[in-house]
């Protein structure tokens, strides 16, 4: 038995989010079902960190046990002939073999998101589903500097899915950065692990700052009251990426 690491690419439209679903519509699925095509004993896979309906990534990572001699090259290959073939919107970047304790959610030190805002008039005919459009101009600059006054270690609570199942709201945010790139403008977090809905909410929250609905001093002060009713209006997913894992 070997243990391979996966780096995975989807696009979240069709799917219900990465965890496996009753009826078959998670990204996880579309994996498994190319993976037990080759290796029908597989076990279930393991990832860094679970992406909601409609959520993109660029570097998920997985974690599977495989009993035949595959190389990483074969290993690859065949889980994306299978995937192409079933027309799932799924890729599997990388497959290399691992150290037999290597755990893709447990030694990960640092997640990456990236958020995408088109900020232009005219909506996007080929990006409709993997942005968030804003026609207002949005003052990029207002937007770091209110996402700067969060970095560090705090009580999350504002900005927690009321769903979220996590044991504590502290997280500590390690990179928190807006800035334009052309047409668009981007917001980057990265930090060990996030709560649910976390980045959506901190980036709904900062498109209020950009619009001029909030000061620069809001960011903090919603922080602070650790009250989700203070929360800005969440994200919708189309624009959010989880780009790489750093072990």
């Amino acid at each position: 038995m070997r243990r391979f690491k996966l780096v995975i690419e989807y696009d979240g439209t069709p799917y219900q989010g990465w965890q496996s679903q009753a009826e078959g519509r998670g990204v996880q699925d579309a994996v498994e079902r190319a993976l037990w095509k080759i290796e029908p004993d597989a076990p279930r896979l393991k990832c860094a960190g679970r992406t909601d309906a409609g959520v993109h990534a660029l570097g998920q990572v997985s974690h599977v046990d495989l009993q035949k001699p595959w190389t990483d090259r074969t290993l690859r290959d065949a889980l994306n002939a299978h995937l192409k073939m079933a027309e799932e919107a799924v890729s599997v970047l990388s497959a290399e073999p691992c150290e037999d304790r290597f755990d893709c959610r447990l030694w990960a030190r640092r997640r990456h998101y990236r958020y995408r805002l088109l900020n232009r008039p005219a909506p996007s005919a080929l990006d409709k589903r993997r942005v968030w459009h804003i026609i207002k101009p949005l003052d990029v600059e207002a937007m770091h500097e209110a996402a700067q006054t969060i970095l560090g270690q705090h009580d999350f609570t504002t900005f927690r899915a009321s769903a979220c199942q996590a044991k504590s709201p502290i997280r500590t945010m390690e990179e928190f950065r807006v800035f334009r790139a052309g047409e668009e403008v981007h917001v980057e977090a990265a930090a060990r692990s996030f709560l649910h809905n976390q980045v959506r909410s901190m980036v709904g929250s900062l498109v209020q700052v950009g619009r001029g609905l909030w000061p620069v001093s809001r960011m903090r002060e919603a922080l602070d009251a650790k009250d989700r009713a203070q929360c800005g209006p969440v994200a919708p997913a189309c624009g959010l990426y989880f780009t790489k894992v750093e072990y």
